[in-house]
């Protein structure tokens, strides 16, 4: 769930004199703000539930259904990357703003899809401009918001997380159900177009201007790079039920593995010439940092392709609703929900311990959930409930701390560039589960049948997700050894 998402820009930038807000100019620039971290948190989730009505609206294969959630993670992995960037360097109102109104026009854009390939180029575009607005969220109030403000905002985000964990699923099945003009899956981007035009008229007006004193330039060919390696590598993984395993798949594959070591190459000489690179190997050498790349890729590797598998079990499989099926999900969210405030309390003491319990509890409700579907029946809404509510209290004690332990055990002059790392890493981890495992489900649906696939075809094939995953965060309670003990004592 979304909830696991963290977008950090790393250690404050010098800053040149901001005007600092408080009282009510400093709650309506918050609330500008957080509309845009809110919608993006939403599409992360919202897609998934509609994704099945997509696919029957515009005759999407299963690889184009992976694709359609997998551009937003990925493109919004590669924005990261630059976006806190630019906004120290342009101004982090402006870049917000940019991306906000980027972030409109490209929801209108796939709201207007008529193919699912104009749907999956947009939703990448939709994710770049998510990637370079939200960002900035956190910049703005760093260097906006009086020190009074400053801890009061940063927690009204938390609960904007939960909220959208919450209603992404639920106004995902409700849009799709009420099918409102008869537009539909539809309305799931439209609705995005009228709170963001409110939130450019309100935000020109009350939200202050700020921006960074450093002169560092942009490292835009090593975030090309970086996007491009794991673009190829992904290609051949998610076509593989469409295309086979041919040659053009090695090729691709190769062709993705030497794009990575020269962006390696790249990153490196750029870094012994004093320059900023979006990713200095350096990094690798401490443990920390290194084993926590690691533990994320796993982490959240597994969550994307989760939701996927199961809200097309739910609806494909066993015949319920885009509503049913997000009301299905709904006890994962408030799981997640209750333990999450309970891990960022504990952060400072038992850090990687919380990480551990909730990798281990997530495995085992996998394995609950396993139990429950393998025998090709649907069990029913209570067995289902129980299953992903314990998979939210495990995501709720590791997902919010995950990137703040790692940090702990990073030098604090490292501190900002490896928390931008981490944070990017988090939603190409996002990318390769929905595409490993989502691949994994769709092939083994379709291949155990010659007819469309059935209830005991969709089973089978989530019963198999199911044991890979529960297995990968077995692997990576194993990993998450490696962290520091603690959190960082202070990590926005």
């Amino acid at each position: 769930m979304t909830t696991s998402q963290s977008h950090q820009e790393g250690a404050p930038a010098p800053q040149s004199s901001p005007t600092l807000i408080a009282g009510t100019g400093a709650s309506v620039a918050l609330l500008v703000v957080l509309f845009g971290s809110f919608m993006d948190l939403l599409d992360a989730t919202i897609v998934t539930v509609a994704a099945p009505a997509i696919a029957r609206d515009l005759g999407a294969s299963d690889a184009q259904i992976q694709w359609t959630i997998a551009a937003y993670v990925l493109a919004l992995g590669a924005g990261l990357i630059t976006g806190g960037r630019l906004g120290d360097q342009y101004g982090r109102k402006r870049v917000f703003m940019t991306g906000l109104a980027g972030f409109m026009v490209t929801s209108s854009l796939c709201a207007l899809a008529d193919d699912p390939g104009m749907l999956i180029g947009m939703r990448a575009a939709q994710g770049l401009a998510a990637g370079i607005m939200v960002p900035q969220v956190f910049g703005i109030i760093r260097a906006s918001f009086a020190p009074g403000e400053r801890a009061k905002a940063f927690g009204a985000y938390g609960a904007v997380q939960g909220l959208a964990s919450v209603a992404g699923p639920l106004l995902g099945g409700l849009l799709v159900d009420a099918d409102l003009f008869g537009l539909g899956w539809r309305t799931v981007f439209w609705i995005n177009v009228p709170v963001s035009i409110l939130a450019l008229i309100i935000g020109a007006k009350v939200l202050p201007e700020s921006r960074s004193a450093s002169t560092a330039r942009l490292d835009l060919l090593g975030a090309v790079l970086a996007a491009s390696g794991i673009l190829l590598l992904l290609l051949p993984i998610i076509q593989t039920e469409t295309w086979g395993w041919t040659w053009v798949s090695a090729i691709l594959l190769a062709a993705g593995i030497i794009v990575l070591a020269a962006f390696l190459t790249y990153e490196r000489r750029l870094s012994a010439r004093g320059n900023e690179p979006v990713f200095d190997p350096a990094l690798l050498r401490i443990r920390a940092f290194a084993g926590g790349l690691s533990a994320s890729v796993l982490f959240f590797g597994g969550i994307g392709s989760f939701f996927l598998s199961l809200s097309v079990y739910l609806q494909n499989g066993t015949g319920r609703t885009a509503w049913e099926t997000g009301l299905v999900i709904l006890p994962y969210a408030l799981g997640s929900i209750i333990t999450s405030g309970l891990g960022v309390a504990f952060a400072a003491k038992a850090g990687r311990l919380l990480l551990i319990l909730g990798s281990v509890t997530i495995a085992a409700s996998q394995l609950v959930l396993w139990a429950i579907v393998k025998d090709g029946s649907d069990p029913g809404y209570w067995l289902l409930a129980l299953a992903l509510f314990i998979g939210g209290l495990g995501l709720g004690l590791a997902a919010p701390i995950l990137v703040s332990v790692v940090l702990a055990g990073v030098p604090g002059r490292n501190a900002g560039a490896a928390g931008g790392v981490l944070s990017t890493v988090n939603q190409i981890g996002g990318a390769i589960g929905i595409a490993v495992l989502g691949t994994i489900f769709f092939t083994t649906a379709a291949g155990s049948t010659n007819g469309p696939p059935a209830l005991t075809d969709y089973s089978d094939a989530l019963s198999i997700v199911l044991l890979i995953s529960a297995g990968l965060y077995i692997i990576t309670a194993l990993v998450m050894f490696a962290l520091p003990k603690s959190a960082a004592e202070h990590t926005e």
